[in-house]
C-alpha cells in the first residue's frame, strides 16, 4: 500500500520552499559571494541571523523598550512553508501602509514614525467576556507560546511580500479570556494619537475625516482559525514601529488592511461591528476582504500581484492567498 501525503492549505512542496539552511546562514553566504552589489543580493540573501535579534542598523523604527525582547528569535514552526523567497528585510521595512502616519506614500512611513511611543503599552480586553482585563503588553506576550511562521502577505493594492512573523495564535488569547457564547465577532481598535500620528488629524492624508481610530473585525470562526495570529515580532526580532508595533493582527488569507496594527483594544461583541475602511469607502473595501483573483477592486484587477523587492515580478493571485484548503470552509453557505 502506497501512502500519499496530502498537503495542508498553507503547505507547498519542499522543492518550492526556501531552504531553511539558506534562510538562516546569512553570514556564510555573504562570505562566499564576491563581486556582487548589495542591490543584486536583495532578493536572494536570507532575512535574519538565527542567533541574533538585532535589526539591520540602517533600518529605523526600532522600539525604545520592545516588550519581551529576550524571546526573539523564536522557534520556527516547520509546518508553514513558502512558495517564494522571503522579502528582504530592508525592503519590507521601508515599504509600508500605515495611514495613521501618511496615507499618500508607502515609502515615507519609516521616516515619520520615530516619535511614535510604544511604551508603556496596554491592551484592553472587554465586551462579552467573563472578566474585563487590561494586559501590559510585555506580560501578555510572555504568557503566550510565541513562534515564527512564514506567511504570504497580500495587499488589496495588488502587491505582495513573504514575511517571517513571530507571534501566537489568536485562539490562545481567546481561550485565556473565555468569551461568552453570545460573542459572535471580535472588534479590534488601534491607538489614537493625532499629535504624533499626523494622518489622524482632520483633512490630512488619504482619508479626510477618518473614522479614527482604526478598527477592524473578524468573526469568532475566523479569529479562532489556526492561521490567525497576534504578532509581536518580525525577521527574528521585535516588531518595528512601521510594522505595527508592539502588537498587530495577521490573517494571511485576507487583504492586508484587515490585519490591524498597534492594537490597544480587543472587544467581543454580538453584532458585526463597523470597520475603518468599510465605513469610509464601502464601495471599494469589502467587509470580509478575502483574497480572491476573480473579484476585481473597483479600480484595478486582482488577478495578479506584484512581488515587492523584485524586478516587478508578477505572479497569479491565489484564492485566499494560497490558504484555500485551510479557510474555505469558513465561507460555505
Amino acid at each position: 500500500m502506497v501512502m500519499i501525503k496530502r498537503l495542508r492549505g498553507w503547505e507547498v512542496p519542499e522543492s518550492e520552499a526556501t531552504p531553511e539552511s539558506i534562510y538562516y546562514n546569512r553570514r556564510q553566504i555573504l562570505k562566499g559571494v564576491t563581486g556582487l552589489t548589495i542591490g543584486s543580493m536583495i532578493v536572494s540573501t536570507p532575512t535574519h541571523d538565527a542567533h541574533s535579534n538585532e535589526t539591520d542598523p540602517l533600518i529605523t523604527g526600532k522600539q525604545e523598550h520592545p516588550p519581551a525582547a529576550n524571546q526573539y528569535p523564536a522557534t520556527r514552526n516547520p509546518l508553514f512553508a513558502l512558495d517564494r523567497p522571503i522579502t528582504n528585510e530592508r525592503v519590507a521595512a521601508t515599504f509600508n501602509n500605515f495611514y495613521e502616519f501618511d496615507g499618500t506614500s508607502k515609502t515615507t512611513i519609516w521616516k515619520l514614525i520615530e516619535h511614535f511611543k510604544t511604551h508603556p503599552w496596554r491592551v484592553k480586553v472587554g465586551g462579552l467576556v467573563k472578566q474585563h482585563t487590561i494586559y501590559d503588553i510585555d506580560d501578555l506576550i510572555r504568557r503566550m507560546p510565541i513562534e515564527e511562521r512564514l506567511y504570504r502577505l497580500r495587499c488589496v493594492e495588488a502587491w505582495a511580500m513573504a514575511v517571517p512573523w513571530t507571534g501566537f495564535p489568536m485562539k490562545k488569547l481567546i481561550d485565556l479570556v473565555q468569551p461568552l457564547s453570545s460573542a459572535k465577532f471580535v472588534k479590534m481598535t488601534s491607538f489614537m494619537d493625532p499629535d504624533n500620528a499626523l494622518g489622524q488629524k482632520p483633512y490630512f492624508g488619504l482619508i479626510p475625516s477618518g473614522p479614527w481610530p482604526y478598527t477592524e473585525s473578524l468573526s469568532m470562526e475566523e479569529a479562532t482559525n489556526e492561521l490567525t495570529m497576534l504578532v509581536s515580532g518580525i525577521y527574528g526580532h521585535p516588531l518595528l514601529k512601521q510594522h505595527g508595533a508592539p502588537i498587530r493582527l495577521i490573517a494571511p488569507w485576507k487583504y492586508g488592511f484587515k490585519s490591524i496594527k498597534s492594537i490597544v483594544s480587543i472587544e467581543f461583541v454580538k453584532e458585526q461591528p463597523s470597520t475603518f475602511w468599510n465605513t469610509s469607502m464601502p464601495h471599494e473595501y469589502d467587509l470580509i476582504a478575502n483574497v480572491n483573483p476573480a473579484i476585481s477592486h473597483r479600480r484595478w484587477s486582482q488577478s495578479s500581484e506584484r512581488i515587492i523587492g523584485t524586478n516587478d515580478e508578477r505572479r497569479p493571485t491565489m484564492l485566499y492567498n494560497g490558504y484555500e484548503r485551510w479557510v474555505s470552509h469558513l465561507y460555505t453557505t
